[in-house]
């Protein structure tokens, strides 16, 4: 019998809301969003045709409320609630009160979020069906000596992972026993934070492999089939960082043997809707079990790309009571797909999250082959209390490198300004001659490091030559009132009866830097500035191609004024230039010898030192939560705490001084 749905409740932010009413609303369907108390004004919210606020600003306080989104989905007279990813989406006790509610959830039956839920209990159901697994220890026994005696029959190194969670929460990699403890009280108070419990299972860290996943798709009748593969080998810290569909270098039979794997593990509990039953694939095509995700996946645009198929409409139909539409002969695998996650997070600064204003925010254009995935705009905060991620970029073509080059073309098209992201790195990795080749694998991060993190160096003379031509360039005109054409109302540096030339004060980076312009768009060497042009809103863009030196390939440069605030592109980075006052530069404030400050916006979850401690170089003193993981501050030498600035649950800002460390 058909369920009726005519309006869907998003319980969840950003872009995978976003992602959600964009198919529900081509449905025809209303859409409902939720929000915190900070989140009132966010493109989710925006996109809505109805809003309803949950208050507070923590998960725990808003998305996380289980009562507060039933009862939203009542006042807004919503029959389903689509889950997204992250928050609620694998929590059974959402599903069960949903239903007790007589609403329909877009997801599984709570009893096989249970099944796969707990990642032990997943292990135990493959195991039971036969599937290989990876060696591990996934019982109830939660005490630390459990996890020692498990961890040295196993042999290290050893992966430690939380039974309810995902994304990288919760999850540790233990090298050594002397990392053990501290590694595990880390990982259960990120499990807690995040998904509301604190269990962990530990594994054998299994070297260079794969990551492939299926995604299966099942519906109310009994049938279940599965959408070919995604590769998510390329990680950090267990954070997908690229994904794409097909696997490279699979073959048909393994790819009908994992796919026959999954769906064998989606029936044997039940399964309703979309899944993703994730596998280790080693060096010699075998593969191991790892967990299903009882969701709809933040890769799934990749599959969508290469079927042609909406899998947010499949949940909303299947929640109907329709049957599949199509056969497991009939799947599409057409061409290839690869995605790239956005991050406000800095890269230089062990990518520590990054919250702020997006004060510029630029996505590429659209086109054929073409997917921009986000919950954000111009303008629009990013806070410390949720995921970072600003969206995705999804790029198809007919083959692999096809899609490699036009996903390049995008993010060389993508401009952030306000926060830091990953954005040069995504580029650096696409690039990458080992990426280009497919040789993937979970460890491809950490070994060509190097080539993907270089170390900052400081921004050369070239960069502040052509970053103030085009500063002076993009000021607006004076006196346009009058005639535009005269001399006064360009922004160059021309005098009558005076030297073609001024001086300007710029600041970038923290680094100040005085250029002497020509007042023309000629620098040394052969090299180009054009003229600024209108943008929108006020927008001025200069475009500038530099030849600095007779053998140097032609480049071409971004610069994008907003407001007082020049966004100039160099080597693939997009730095914010501001004019010095020199009146204003003087010191507002200074750093308190050997003061530790937090490196971002967060809230202080541990303190774990106290005045008068002699601590040893490297000893944790004040672990800070932002972005629902954990950041441990530590001691950059031995020395004694003179001082401490914070207390547990108090919430800091980026810069704020934590502890105060006399050196020995």
């Amino acid at each position: 019998m058909s369920k009726h749905i005519d309006t869907l409740l998003v319980a969840n932010r950003g872009e995978i809301a976003c992602r959600v009413m964009h198919s529900a609303k081509a449905m025809g369907i209303k859409t409902v969003a939720v929000h915190s108390a900070i989140d009132r004004n966010a493109r989710h919210v925006r996109e809505a045709d109805i809003a309803i606020d949950l208050g507070g600003a923590k998960p725990a306080d808003s998305y996380l409320r289980i009562d507060a989104l039933i009862e939203a989905a009542r006042a807004s007279g919503a029959q389903a609630i689509h889950p997204g990813y992250g928050f609620l989406s694998e929590n059974a006790g959402f599903a069960r009160a949903i239903e007790s509610a007589g609403l329909i959830f877009l997801g599984p039956p709570a009893s096989a979020i249970d099944a796969m839920g707990s990642k032990s209990a997943a292990k135990a159901l493959m195991d039971a069906a036969g599937v290989p697994l990876v060696p591990g220890y996934h019982g109830e026994a939660q005490d630390l000596e459990t996890f020692r005696a498990a961890s040295e029959v196993i042999g290290y190194p050893v992966l430690l992972k939380a039974t309810a969670g995902g994304g990288g929460k919760g999850m540790k990699v233990v090298e050594r026993e002397s990392e053990l403890a501290e590694a595990l009280a880390s990982a259960q108070r990120e499990a807690k934070s995040s998904f509301g419990d604190s269990r962990m299972l530990v594994e054998k860290y299994v070297l260079k492999p794969r990551h492939v996943e299926i995604q299966v798709f099942a519906d109310q009748h009994g049938h279940c089939l599965y959408l070919n593969e995604r590769d998510c080998s390329i990680q950090r810290r267990h954070q997908k960082v690229v994904e794409e569909a097909p696997a490279p270098g699979l073959t048909p039979e393994l790819r009908r043997a994992m796919g026959e794997a999954a769906v064998k593990a989606a029936q044997a509990i039940g399964y309703v809707g979309a899944g993703t039953v994730e596998f280790l694939l080693d060096e010699r095509g075998d593969f191991f079990f790892m967990e299903m995700n009882t969701r709809l996946q933040v890769e799934h645009p990749v599959t969508e790309a290469i079927t042609g198929l909406d899998l947010v409409a499949w949940q909303i139909r299947v929640a109907r009571g329709e049957e599949l539409p199509i056969t497991q002969q009939q799947v599409p695998l057409i061409g290839h797909a690869i995605e790239v996650r956005l991050y406000a997070e800095d890269p230089d600064n062990d990518f520590l999250p990054s919250t702020g204003t997006l004060a510029l925010y630029r996505e590429a254009s659209a086109g054929p082959g073409r997917r921009v995935d986000t919950g954000v705009a111009e303008g629009d905060e990013v806070s410390p209390f949720y995921d970072p991620m600003l969206g995705k970029l999804i790029a198809w073509g007919d083959n692999r490198e096809e899609a490699r080059l036009r996903l390049l073309a995008m993010l060389d098209e993508t401009c952030v300004g306000g926060v830091k992201t990953n954005l040069a790195f995504l580029r650096r990795v696409l690039a990458h001659p080992a990426f280009a080749e497919a040789e993937l694998d979970t460890g491809f991060i950490p070994r060509y490091q190097a080539q993907l993190l270089p170390e900052a160096s400081p921004l050369p003379d070239q960069f502040w030559q052509l970053a103030g031509e085009a500063f002076v360039q993009s000021e607006p005109a004076r006196h346009t009132h009058e005639d535009p054409h005269s001399p006064w109302a360009t922004s160059s540096g021309w005098r009558a009866g005076l030297p073609n030339e001024r001086s300007i004060s710029l600041l970038c980076n923290g680094s100040e830097q005085t250029v002497k312009l020509n007042g023309d768009a000629r620098l040394q060497g052969e090299t180009l500035l054009c003229r600024s042009q209108p943008a929108g809103d006020g927008v001025t863009v200069s475009l500038i191609a530099s030849k600095l030196a007779p053998t140097e390939v032609l480049r071409r440069h971004i610069a994008i004024r907003q407001g007082t605030t020049l966004y100039f592109e160099w080597d693939g980075e997009l730095h914010a230039v501001s004019r010095v006052d020199p009146i204003a530069a003087v010191e507002a404030s200074h750093q308190q010898h050997g003061g530790l400050t937090a490196p971002m916006n967060g809230s202080i979850v541990r303190v774990l030192v106290e005045a008068g401690q002699q601590v040893e170089a490297g000893t944790a003193l004040v672990v800070l939560e932002a972005m629902k993981m954990e950041h441990s501050i530590r001691a950059p030498h031995a020395g004694t705490v003179k001082a401490l600035y914070c207390s547990e649950g108090e919430m800091v800002g980026e810069g704020s001084v934590l502890v105060e460390l006399d050196e020995a």
